[in-house]
């Protein structure tokens, strides 16, 4: 099975009422540890990577890895994803490798610090929008910006004063055409994702604008929306951190109810990459804090890939993905660009 466009998976997940888990990859082991969780459980999956990551692994590596987990394992849909890509030249870029959809975050300037004007907003994500669909790849943009900084994106923003504006949404589907929409809820990166407190200081799930989710949907329930910064950052998985040598106080994530109640209203894409860096780390810090004497990197990545692979598998489970990998005839971009773009 080839890699298929975005466009199709996210439908597809529409019409099951499901959402689809998109998990970053910085390396191998990620890599395949997502490809088994899929396997097992029968998930279609989007991998994806962020401009971070394809600065550190250099984006030619990461293609190849991602076409050896499609040949792998022929009967997953797999979508080729990039994440927050700042400029055309960039969606450029990925496109040629053979990236199925691409991600232009025009809610932020190209800096990926600074605000954009909605106006900006909507210019450069038609131009990627134009280019991306004559090749039949999916886009999704962002409208409204998150809080929170990783790998050098997010303008840092606490409070409610850069929500996704319902009001806007119409207009800016129509003017751009993109085929997904990130929705800013006050979700934000990271592994730090509050600051609400109680009264021992013990940190409290984020105040989500959840009912925004609903009336974007109530507006245009055609269009997939997306959740970012959807991390729960599981307990159990920083305790484990912590007790061998790490030093993470005061995480706090998204609860799983909160994303479900957005898949019940039209979220369909759920990115995750906290809670996988998560389980990996700690897995890599228990072999070597029982263990010093270790110095095979296999005696460490192997477990850390065991490690993500169940936390992906249950991540799948609750988002609904599980079992629906083989409902739909994947397409090709030839099939998408004839099917929705011509």
């Amino acid at each position: 099975m080839p890699l298929v466009p975005m466009r199709q998976v996210l439908e597809e997940a529409a019409k099951g009422g499901y959402g689809v888990g998109a998990f970053n990859v910085n390396n191998m082991e990620q890599i395949q540890a997502i490809v088994e969780a899929a396997k097992e459980t029968r998930s279609p999956v989007i991998i994806q990577a962020s401009r971070g990551a394809l600065q550190y692994s250099r984006m030619i590596y990461l293609r190849n890895l991602i076409m050896a987990a499609v040949e792998e394992a022929p009967e997953i849909p797999i979508v080729m994803h990039l994440d927050h890509g700042n400029n055309l030249k960039t969606c450029k870029e990925a496109i040629a490798l053979g990236f199925t959809s691409v991600m232009i975050d025009a809610s932020l300037t190209e800096n990926g610090q600074e605000v954009a004007s909605y106006n900006y907003n909507v210019a450069t994500t038609r131009s990627v929008v134009e280019y991306a669909h004559s090749l039949g790849v999916s886009v999704e943009a962002e409208l409204g910006a998150l809080g929170g900084i990783e790998d050098g994106h997010g303008a840092n923003l606490r409070g409610d004063e850069h929500l996704t504006d319902p009001n806007q949404v119409e207009d800016f589907y129509k003017k751009t055409g993109c085929d997904a929409l990130a929705v800013a809820i006050g979700t934000s990166h990271g592994a730090y994702k509050t600051l609400r407190y109680d009264k021992d200081h013990n940190p409290l799930p984020p105040a989500l604008a959840l009912d925004r989710i609903e009336e974007i949907h109530k507006r245009v329930p055609e269009l997939p929306l997306v959740m970012h910064g959807s991390s729960s950052v599981p307990p159990e998985l920083v305790e484990i951190v912590n007790k061998y040598g790490g030093a993470m106080k005061g995480t706090m994530g998204i609860p799983m109810e909160d994303i479900q109640f957005g898949i019940q209203r039209g979220v369909r894409k759920i990115n995750v990459d906290t809670d996988g860096r998560i389980a990996f780390t700690g897995a890599i810090r228990k072999v070597l804090w029982e263990s010093p004497e270790k110095f095979d990197p296999r005696d460490y990545l192997k477990p850390a890939r065991e490690a993500l692979k169940e936390l992906i598998k249950s991540k799948m489970i609750a988002f609904g993905q599980a079992g629906h990998a083989g409902d739909y005839q994947p397409i090709t971009l030839e099939d998408a660009k004839k099917l929705w773009y011509s």
